[in-house]
């Protein structure tokens, strides 16, 4: 099966983490991820991420802390998803292909439809960040 190296972005704000929903037209549709995308031949996930973030989002970032690295099997092929903690700089995201975007507090994170690959960091949010 094909593994998929991507990253996301645990853009953190005020207390308040950003969610970003998967447009219609994206696979799995209308679940929520964090921001990010396939790191490219020649980058290293931080360069991925800050890349993924100014295409996606049109926002720049400060790629901080590891948080999680989960794998997971889609019909598709296994993604690997390595999450950090982010911090904007400058300008708020713009959406640029998702259904929607939201700054969720940390405690309702869990309400959400969430891909299943990004879960695990879901709960290491709520763990590390939530009260």
């Amino acid at each position: 099966m094909k593994r998929i190296n991507v990253v996301g972005a645990v853009l953190v704000r005020d207390g308040k983490v950003l969610a970003a929903q998967r447009s219609e037209s994206m696979s799995l549709p209308l679940t929520w991820e964090f921001p990010g995308g396939k790191i490219e031949q020649g980058e290293t996930p931080v360069e991925a991420l800050r890349r993924e973030l100014r295409e996606e989002l049109l926002c720049d970032a400060t790629v901080g802390d590891h948080l999680e690295t989960t794998e997971h099997n889609y019909d598709f092929g296994t993604v690997v998803l390595s999450t950090f903690y982010c911090t904007l700089n400058g300008a708020d995201p713009q959406i640029t292909e998702h259904a929607e975007i939201r700054w969720m507090d940390v405690n309702e994170l869990p309400e959400l439809d969430w891909a299943p690959a990004d879960i695990p960091a879901v709960q290491k949010i709520v763990r590390e960040l939530g009260q």
